[in-house]
């Protein structure tokens, strides 16, 4: 990259202000099934759910988070980021209507995001407001800012943000190829898909900063888009309908509480970027000179 093009790469990312004012992080927690990655679980079973891994780890990943730091339900929101849903039930109906079987409601009522969120409104008492949000962008951008937004409101004190992504087909894959093309977005590069029947979920539970949130999280203010790789050392392309952007902020975030710190993450060369610094009231074992370091990570 040419000094010129660094400039004009940094002063557009510079004017990609996400956050009005820092967030903190509660708690993190992930959860995936049949990835291939360390960690995999065997799929939970969450009643009048079948067939699909979509909302059983959506669940699994937010009871993680909401059994870490538990709270008040009622001043609780939920935002839930995917770009496609629960493409694996979709499919799975729209097999049997073209073969002639007979409709099967359930799958059409998880089919639905929100059917799980109004699973999880139940378990957990939450009865704040909730979202699902489709975007081929960044969803950690969207959730947060999703978040900030929320926040706004006096009788909201946190935020659960959750992404769920699913292995997909063919036919997935030529809509999501589709949709990039579409929206001016790079096609999908040519990396292994996650099989059929994988699926991630990752979820951060935000609030205001202060007490009991040893981690924040603000927009970057300028940052350099041209290289590096995701806070867990996997440098491929973020994807259309990728959520690994989230896996980064979690596997970021846990860095951070164990070394302290503050580290700039950057999802992706088109997307904003975010500093994620240790407050200064936790108690870390870095010293003042480890908590000025800045850390970029970036896909390529």
């Amino acid at each position: 990259m040419t000094p010129t093009e660094n400039t004009t790469t940094t002063a557009e990312n510079t004017r990609k202000t996400v956050l009005r004012s820092s967030l903190g992080i509660l708690s993190t927690a992930t959860a995936t099934h049949g990835t291939g990655r360390d960690g995999d679980i065997p799929l939970p079973r969450l009643p009048g759910f079948v067939e699909s891994a979509f909302s059983p780890l959506a669940y699994e990943a937010s009871r993680l988070c909401l059994a870490e730091r538990p709270g008040d339900g009622s001043r609780t929101a939920v935002a839930l980021a995917s770009t496609a849903g629960d493409t694996t039930t979709a499919d799975l109906a729209s097999r049997r209507m073209v073969s002639g079987r007979v409709h099967n409601p359930l799958l059409f009522m998880q089919a639905t995001p929100n059917s799980v969120l109004g699973y999880l409104s139940r378990e957990f008492g939450i009865t704040g407001q909730m979202f699902s949000l489709s975007t081929l962008d960044d969803p950690v951008t969207e959730l947060l800012s999703m978040a900030d937004l929320l926040l706004e409101d006096p009788d909201v004190d946190r935020v659960l943000a959750l992404g769920v992504e699913l292995g997909g087909s063919e036919r997935l894959t030529a809509m999501y190829e589709e949709l990039a093309d579409s929206h001016g977005h790079p096609a999908p590069a040519p990396t292994p898909a996650l099989p059929a029947d994988a699926g991630l979920a990752a979820a951060v539970l935000l609030g205001r900063p202060g007490t009991g949130t040893p981690v924040s999280v603000r927009s970057a203010e300028a940052y350099e888009g041209d290289g590096g790789t995701g806070a867990d050392g996997i440098g491929t392309r973020v994807q259309p309908g990728s959520i690994q952007s989230l896996f980064d902020l979690v596997g970021l975030h846990r860095r951070l509480l164990r070394e302290g710190g503050s580290h700039v993450l950057v999802t992706d060369p088109r997307a904003p970027a975010f500093t994620l610094t240790v407050t200064a009231d936790t108690d870390t074992d870095t010293d003042t000179d480890a908590r000025n370091e800045t850390e970029t990570h970036a896909h390529q």
